[in-house]
């Protein structure tokens, strides 16, 4: 009964960022199709805005020692796939600015 609810929270969250409305969606159906709870967002920015980031930290390199709220836990992200060459942000810079927060290193 109550097991339906558990299960989903308990499944692993990936979160996909692509600007390719394409590539989102095969990597959603793909990833779906193993039981995986998928978001998928157009950019890193809407990435990091997902994850907590607010937009100060998004928008200022220079606060890297800033660490977002760890809403990243309350919607339980475990994975990031991301697309390199994005405009405004790289998937590079997106996962080193994850990484230089203590709130999304672990991701």
């Amino acid at each position: 009964m109550g097991m339906g609810a558990a299960a989903s929270e308990s499944r692993f969250h990936v979160l996909a960022v692509d600007d390719s409305l394409l590539d989102r969606r095969l990597i959603e159906k793909l990833l779906k199709t193993s039981s995986y709870q998928v978001t998928t967002v157009d950019s890193g920015c809407k990435a990091l805005e997902f994850l907590g980031w607010s937009e100060e930290e998004r928008s200022n390199p220079a606060e890297t020692s800033v660490s977002p709220p760890n809403i990243h836990q309350e919607v339980g992200v475990n994975l990031v796939i991301t697309d390199y060459c994005m405009p405004g942000m790289t998937g590079y810079d997106l996962l080193k600015k994850m990484k230089e927060s203590s709130g999304t290193y672990s991701i």
